[in-house]
């Protein structure tokens, strides 16, 4: 098993899983999270570091929100196709399994390759492009403005004290702040005021 070439066959495919794709789950979120393991990664020589980029790179491959799947139908065929052990299947899919926010609400992963994952897809939701992000698939799901304004409140600005690790919290400061300034701009522009971000 060439675990570098099944890394490089992973992004082609999620590249062509997510062709077309606008609603800010597409390739280019898969490679940002990718990325933001790769950099978390640096901190934990210990862990597995294929099975936390194969992970990050799989992660959305069966999201409810884009594909009608059951049992991580893709990142399984994926895998199998590759010939990775069953075992690491199971782990793989197991961390999959615990990156979203919505069904693992203050839930942690039992494993450091599991931490990393989620925070580094948790990563890419806050900050700049996690505003980006949340007015795209707003659009595209027909969500009015105030509500994308509320999904901030709802899980964006509550993602800085649910990180795992430390390299995590530390980035994610400064895309808090950013969130938290153009929230502040929006009301700004709005012609109103909403205070209740305090604490936040």
């Amino acid at each position: 098993m060439n675990k570098d070439t099944i890394i490089s066959d992973a992004i082609e495919y999620v590249n062509k899983l997510f062709q077309g794709n606008s609603d800010g789950h597409g390739a280019d979120h898969t490679m940002r999270v990718y990325h933001n393991a790769k950099a978390i990664i640096e901190g934990y020589p210990e862990v597995d570091s294929f099975v936390v980029l194969l992970s990050a790179l799989l992660h959305d491959a069966d999201d409810h929100k884009l594909f009608n799947t059951e049992n991580n139908m893709n990142a399984r065929s994926f895998m199998e196709q590759n010939e990775i052990p069953s075992e690491t299947i199971e782990q793989i899919c197991c961390i999959i399994n615990s990156v979203s926010f919505s069904q693992n609400r203050g839930k942690s992963p039992t494993t450091t390759e599991g931490k990393i994952v989620q925070d580094a897809d948790r990563l890419d939701a806050i900050g700049a492009i996690g505003i980006a992000r949340t007015f795209a698939y707003g659009g595209k799901v027909g969500r009015p403005l105030s509500d994308s304004i509320q999904h901030f409140y709802d899980k964006l600005l509550l993602l800085k004290d649910e990180l795992n690790t430390d390299a995590a919290k530390k980035i994610a400061q400064k895309r808090h702040k950013y969130m938290l300034d153009f929230l502040e701009e929006y009301y700004l522009e709005s012609g109103g005021i909403r205070a209740c971000h305090e604490g936040f």
